[in-house]
C-alpha cells in the first residue's frame, strides 16, 4: 500500500489542521514530531524507549547509511525496518542536505553529487537516481527526493540554480520505481526568495507526489524571516496531502510552523542538547548541568509524567552529566524526546478541540524569543 492522508479537523484560518497518514508500518497522527535516527539509531534510544516517550515515526539518514554499513547490507538484513527493530513507520531524507553540509568536499553538477565521505576521504558520486536505489533498498515508508540545498545567505542567482537542478533531479527521482509500499515526497526550494520558492512550489507540485516538503530553512536565517517563506510558500501546498518542514523543532518554531499548516517536522535539536545538559521545561529551558542544581532533588519538569522525571532528581542528573555516566544523557534525551512529542500531541488536540490559538500563546509565553 501507499501513504493515504486524511484530514481529522481544521482551524478556521483554513491551514492549520490536525490529521491522520496512513503507512504499511501504522498510522501516523498529525502534527508530529519524528526523532532523528541518523545512523539507524535516535542517540542513546532504543525502540522500545522511543515508543514509551510517544514516537510514531523516526527518520534516519541516507548518506550516513549509504557510507555505513551500506544500503546493500542493510537490504540484506530485511530493510531498515528489521535491521534496527523499529516496526514503525520511517522517513528517510535523500542525502541532499548532508551532502551541501559537506562544503569544499563536494561537488555538484546536473548529473548528481560528487564528494569525498567524511570518514575516510573516499570519492563519491550520488545521482537522484542513486539516492532512490539507497532509499528502495532501505525500504522507508517515505522516502525524499534529492534536492540542491542552498545556505543562507547566498544569492538570488545561487539560489535559481539550486530551483533549476532540485526540479531537474526531482523529475528523474519520480521515473525511479521504489518498493511498493514506499511513497516519495517531492522538496521545495528557494532560499528566502519568494519568486524562487513560488517557482519551485509549481514546477515540484507539478510531479505530483504523495507529500511535499518545504526544505532549506533552518540553516542560519532569522526566524522571522522562516515564518515568512512558510507564509506565503504553505498555501501554495495541495490541501490534500501532507506537509513537512524539514530541520525544525524548537517549541517556538513548532507553534509557528503548526499555525501555518506544516504537518511533519524532524530535528536534531531535542537529542544534541541533552547531551550537553539542556533540557526543555514547561517554564523553558535549563542546563542540569550548572551549580544551581547541585542540591535540586525536584525532577527536570514536575509537570512532565516522563520516565525520567517520575524516578530521578535534577540533582542526580547534573551528577551523571558531569562524571560523563552515560545515563545521564539517556535520562535528558528521554525527557526532550517526550517533551517535545507530548508538545505536538497538545498542539494537535488543541486543534480538535478548537483552542489552538490559546495552546499556542501559552507554549510562546515560554519559548517565544528564547529559543
Amino acid at each position: 500500500m501507499t501513504l493515504k492522508f486524511e484530514i481529522v479537523k481544521e482551524h478556521k484560518n483554513g491551514l492549520t489542521r490536525a490529521g491522520i497518514i496512513q503507512t504499511a508500518h501504522g498510522y501516523i497522527e498529525t502534527p508530529v514530531f519524528m526523532p532523528v535516527g541518523t545512523q539507524a539509531t535516535v542517540k542513546t534510544m532504543t525502540p522500545e524507549e522511543l515508543k514509551s516517550v510517544g514516537s510514531q515515526i523516526i527518520l534516519s539518514n541516507t548518506y550516513h547509511l549509504y557510507l555505513r554499513p551500506g544500503h546493500e547490507l542493510i537490504a540484506e538484513a530485511g530493510g531498515l525496518h528489521k535491521f534496527m527493530n523499529w516496526p514503525g513507520p520511517i522517513l528517510t531524507d535523500s542525502g541532499g542536505f548532508q551532502v551541501f553540509s559537506l562544503g569544499d568536499l563536494r561537488k555538484i553538477e546536473d548529473g548528481g553529487a560528487s564528494f569525498r565521505s567524511h570518514i575516510d576521504g573516499s570519492l563519491h558520486f550520488i545521482s537522484p537516481e542513486k539516492a532512490m536505489e539507497i532509499q528502495r533498498s532501505l525500504g522507508s515508508d517515505i522516502a525524499m527526493t534529492f534536492d540542491e540545498c542552498t545556505a543562507y545567505p547566498c544569492s538570488e542567482q545561487e539560489a535559481a540554480e539550486a530551483v533549476r537542478r532540485t526540479t531537474l533531479w526531482a523529475e528523474r527521482c519520480a521515473q525511479v520505481e521504489m518498493q511498493e509500499h514506499q511513497s516519495v515526497f517531492g522538496i521545495i526550494q528557494g532560499n528566502v526568495y519568494r519568486h524562487l520558492r513560488e517557482k519551485s512550489a509549481r514546477e515540484i507540485i507539478s510531479l505530483d507526489f504523495p507529500g511535499y516538503a518545504v526544505g532549506g530553512l533552518s540553516v542560519g536565517e532569522p526566524k522571522d524571516l522562516m515564518y515568512q517563506v512558510l507564509d506565503y510558500t504553505v498555501p501554495l501546498m495541495p490541501r490534500e496531502k501532507p506537509r513537512y518542514l524539514m530541520g525544525v523543532g524548537s517549541p517556538d518554531c513548532l507553534v509557528e510552523g503548526i499555525r501555518r499548516g506544516i504537518d511533519m517536522f524532524d530535528c536534531v535539536l531535542q537529542t544534541r542538547i541533552a547531551r550537553n545538559g539542556t533540557v526543555f521545561t514547561s517554564a523553558g529551558r535549563i542546563t542540569v548541568r550548572n551549580a544551581e542544581y547541585r542540591r535540586d532533588f525536584s525532577p527536570l519538569d514536575r509537570k512532565c509524567s516522563c520516565y525520567t522525571c517520575r524516578n530521578y532528581s535534577r540533582a542526580y542528573i547534573r551528577h551523571l552529566l558531569n562524571v560523563n555516566e552515560v545515563l545521564g544523557i539517556r535520562l535528558t534525551t528521554i525527557h526532550n524526546l517526550h517533551f517535545t512529542i507530548s508538545l505536538v500531541k497538545e498542539l494537535r488536540s488543541a486543534i480538535i478541540e478548537g483552542c489552538f490559538e490559546e495552546k499556542a500563546e501559552e507554549i510562546k509565553g515560554v519559548y517565544d524569543k528564547r529559543e
